[in-house]
């Protein structure tokens, strides 16, 4: 077991009744909002006293979640898309406020990259069986939760191009066709990645940082299998000569993704860090959890045990890293301290 993992442990209030704020988007997603709740509720509230709060334009799922948190409650459901879930999430972060969640949305990114059930009623049992499991999440710049990832240039750059209509018809495929469009735009840029005992000088087109990633972010996949509970974040660096060698290495990605190999192409790289700073010249948007958030630089650093999530079961992951083959890459290594 890692030292940074806890077991999973059995979600059981003293006085044996269950008691949750439900945060529920009633425009997530392409179902019937009403219907929805009410299936949840059927299946919930026999169990679980449930306080119902819906988000609307004026009240975000952020607010609700930390005003729940300021009353004291005793666990928290999310339902949602991906926008929603990150953000109670992010919220929570810290807390050890058990978290359920109910993915509703296009793409359930979240749900998937977490390895929980991502329809209503699997969800529900899930929450129900009332086994926690304690993820690590992370801190960008100093303030900004991350639960996923966070993705320099042409991440970025997908995330972006990806607009609600697209997200809506295709779902997760929306991010994989919008990175097709945007390889014709392909840009690279001079890279340094900083952890806490080396820095990393090339040529780069995407650099992702990621505490936890659905198959689908492939350009989260250099290691494959991201490992969500470890203390440490999964650093992928990509890094084709032109627009064919980006084709092919997004290729090899999802490859990657889909057999759990790590990469093994002299245009990947990865690497494993409790903190990194990305600096980029030109300056490169940065998405942080599907949102973009700003420009380069940004920092991420990972706050090991910092989510507790109602999930089944999973099998530990083993560590590993790649840096030999990139071109013109520079690597000093930082004395210890």
């Amino acid at each position: 077991m890692s030292p940074y993992q806890l077991p999973i442990t059995h979600y059981q209030l003293p006085n044996m009744e269950r008691s949750a704020c439900l945060i529920f988007n009633p425009v997530a997603g392409n179902s019937d909002p009403d219907q929805d709740l009410a299936r949840i509720q059927e299946l919930l509230e026999p169990f679980i006293d449930l306080d119902i709060r819906l988000t609307t334009p004026e009240l975000d799922a952020d607010q609700i979640a930390r005003e729940a948190v300021a009353r004291g409650v005793e666990a928290i459901i999310a339902s949602g898309g991906d926008g929603t879930l990150s953000a109670v999430a992010g919220a929570i972060v810290g807390t050890n406020i058990p978290l359920g969640i109910i993915s509703r949305g296009t793409a359930n990114a979240f749900a998937n990259a977490l390895e929980i059930p991502n329809t209503i009623e699997t969800a529900c049992e899930n929450i129900l069986g009332g086994l926690t499991r304690v993820v690590d999440a992370a801190i960008c710049n100093g303030e900004m939760p991350m639960v996923l990832l966070a993705g320099v240039g042409f991440e970025a750059e997908t995330v972006e191009l990806a607009d609600r209509e697209m997200k809506n018809r295709w779902g997760m495929l929306a991010y994989i066709l919008s990175g097709i469009k945007q390889l014709n735009n392909l840009e690279r840029f001079e890279a340094e990645i900083e952890t806490e005992d080396r820095i990393i000088s090339l040529t780069a087109v995407a650099v992702t940082v990621a505490n936890a990633a659905p198959a689908t972010s492939i350009l989260a996949q250099g290691p494959a299998g991201i490992i969500f509970d470890d203390g440490l974040l999964d650093v992928t660096l990509v890094a084709p000569q032109n627009k064919a060698g980006a084709i092919a290495a997004s290729y090899h990605l999802l490859q990657t993704a889909l057999s759990g190999n790590p990469t093994d192409r002299d245009d990947i790289g990865y690497l494993r860090a409790k903190k990194v700073t990305i600096s980029a010249d030109p300056p490169q948007k940065v998405v942080i959890d599907g949102e973009i958030i700003g420009m380069t630089p940004v920092s991420i650093e990972c706050v090991p045990g910092g989510l507790t999530i109602f999930v089944p079961r999973v099998e530990e992951e083993q560590a590993v890293e790649k840096l030999t083959g990139l071109a013109d890459i520079e690597i000093t290594l930082k004395p210890s301290t």
